[in-house]
């Protein structure tokens, strides 16, 4: 029975067997004795890790300690509402905060400084706060995604992919009335140069 971690773009905690490429954490949200959430968030920290660092291994759930997350890929996690981890990710936090400040108007920004301004864009009371299209969806950088109905889609090269737990597709249908998952100052971001680590789906579908 695979363990209710796996994060959605909307931010939601699934139970799927697939696992993704990245890890991370909310905090401690879950009861170690029973492996079960108890609740979606602990703090405005929201980070995005690597599955593999330094040869450490944890046992998922099973300690009082971080709660272990998975996505799909970093698109993914910054559509929830995500940020590199600058413990394991260094490289690409100091990345992202550079493109932060270029897309955002700031000057060397730090975690304190984004954790709140995410944490107001990701959530609209407890639930995900959806945003404007601040342009045409086709026009969207790389890596950001839409909610249109119930389905979640990743902007690539200008088309439109369905987010699936096992990775993405052709989007059989016309995205209509579309909401924009991922937070504002992170697209800005995208646009300003950073670019997300995608799942190989994403890459591999053809026109």
């Amino acid at each position: 029975m695979p363990l209710q971690n796996r994060v959605t773009p909307s931010g939601d905690i699934i139970a799927t067997p697939h696992r993704g490429l990245f890890t991370g954490n909310r905090g401690i949200i879950h009861d170690p004795v029973t492996k079960t959430l108890t609740r979606r968030w602990a703090g405005k920290a929201w980070l995005t890790c690597v599955c593999e660092f330094r040869g450490r291994r944890r046992e998922v759930m099973g300690g009082r300690s971080w709660t272990e997350l998975f996505f799909l890929d970093e698109a993914t996690a910054f559509a929830a509402g995500h940020r590199p981890c600058f413990f394991c990710r260094r490289d690409d936090a100091n990345r992202f905060c550079a493109a932060w400040d270029a897309g955002n108007g700031t000057t060397k920004v730090l975690a304190r400084d984004i954790d709140p301004v995410l944490h107001h864009e990701r959530l609209d009371g407890r639930e995900k706060r959806l945003h404007p299209l601040p342009v045409r969806w086709e026009q969207l950088p790389d890596g950001a995604m839409l909610q249109a109905g119930a389905e979640s889609f990743l902007i690539v090269g200008g088309r439109a992919l369905t987010w699936s737990p096992a990775g993405y597709r052709k989007a059989l249908s016309e995205i209509r009335d579309a909401m924009l998952l991922t937070p504002p100052s992170t697209v800005r971001a995208f646009v300003a140069g950073y670019r997300p680590a995608l799942h190989p789906s994403a890459r591999s579908i053809k026109d």
